[in-house]
């Protein structure tokens, strides 16, 4: 299927694109991946531009026709990723848009659409494994304040965030996904430890996170008390709808230049390598029409991307994988040359079937919410 697009969307598409090409010319070098201050400051730097030039709002303040297509041309264009801002961007700013008081979308969004402040995910612990919903961070209700303790591991971003949207658990004896709570804790609060996580690359994307009796005030809850379960679904369904699409036009980009320099190279005449690459071609194809039609899904159910985005997010973890083990097979004995192109998204890409949910928990959200089969014994 091909979405079909608005006379006013396709003049917002030339306008980006007309606006991208006279502004990223004057970026400023890239950062060491390595230095978190200098990579903050480019990230919302570039947060910054797309808010002066009336793009900043794109992530939830516009139709999801239109942020496709902005994720689209930005992509294309060789824009800077959202790096910093992504859990801002991309999960906390929009469940907070969907879920938030207007007290709290005033206090919250404007900052994260200007660059000013930037946000990171405590979700995940380490006893819960892929069980999310067994987390056992705790907050006790003290007046106007929530006392908050445990520890959080894979927080995002954590070293170098302002706010922090988190799981915990305000009624440990309701069942378990109807004792948690959404709350969006100041990272400057006493109490907080973060250390950061090395990961394969030598990068700290994330970190763990120790809680001693931080204390958040309840008007930093988003959604009632108990009900964060409910919230965290639409937190995921951003996550897992929408999130990945500017990474499924660069995965197509690389494909072609996978492509060119294995005729360069003379890798193109493996017959083999040739056919993967054609059927890599056929699931990226594949993958941008069921964005499409997530994309659909959401406009007409009023933004929120629906469990369609599980199936996405399934496929696309695993086809990314594949996208750089050819990568690999292109170069040779450079894939072991962390300096050159895709090797250091190559270890990423080992990540993705555990980010934001594990291929294993998705198989079971396609088998039960989309097919409607039993749930295992």
């Amino acid at each position: 299927m091909e979405l079909a697009c608005t006379d006013e969307e396709e003049e917002f598409r030339a306008r980006l694109r007309e606006w991208l090409a006279a502004e990223l010319p004057g970026l400023p070098p890239k950062p060491d991946p390595l230095d978190w201050p200098a990579r903050r400051a480019y990230d919302c730097g570039w947060q910054r531009r797309l808010y002066d030039a009336g793009y900043g709002h794109v992530h939830w303040d516009a139709s999801p026709t239109q942020r496709l297509i902005f994720l689209e041309e930005t992509e294309r264009a060789g824009a800077p990723y959202v790096g910093a801002n992504f859990v801002g961007l991309l999960h906390a700013g929009p469940t907070i848009a969907a879920e938030g008081t207007p007290e709290q979308r005033a206090r919250w969004l404007e900052p994260v659409l200007r660059g000013d402040e930037v946000w990171c995910q405590g979700f995940s612990e380490p006893d819960a494994g892929s069980d999310l919903a067994a987390l056992r961070t705790r907050a006790v209700r003290d007046g106007d304040a929530y006392v908050v303790t445990g520890q959080k591991i894979w927080t995002s971003h954590a070293e170098a965030a302002d706010w922090c949207e988190l799981l915990v658990r305000t009624d440990p004896d309701a069942p378990k996904h109807r004792g948690i709570t959404w709350l969006a804790m100041p990272m400057d609060a006493p109490g907080i430890t973060v250390r950061p996580l090395r990961t394969l690359a030598g990068s700290t994307e994330f970190a763990e996170m120790f809680l001693d009796e931080v204390r958040v005030p309840v008007g930093n809850r988003v959604g009632e008390e108990n009900d964060g379960w409910r919230v965290t679904m639409v937190t995921l369904s951003f996550e897992r709808g929408t999130a990945f699409v500017g990474e499924v036009v660069a995965c197509r980009r690389v494909l072609g230049e996978l492509a060119r320099t294995a005729r360069e190279n003379g890798t193109w005449d493996d017959p083999v390598l040739r056919r993967r690459l054609g059927r890599l071609g056929a699931e990226f194809q594949a993958l941008w029409r069921l964005t499409q039609w997530n994309v659909s899904e959401a406009q007409a159910s009023g933004g929120v991307p629906g469990t369609g985005g599980s199936v996405f997010k399934l496929r696309y973890s695993h086809a990314r994988q594949e996208l750089y083990d050819a990568a690999a097979a292109v170069l040779g004995p450079d894939a072991l040359d962390l300096a050159r192109e895709w090797n250091q998204d190559r270890l990423s890409s080992l990540s993705y079937t555990i980010a934001a949910g594990t291929s294993q928990i998705q198989q079971n959200i396609v088998a039960e919410r989309i097919l409607g089969l039993p749930k295992g014994r």
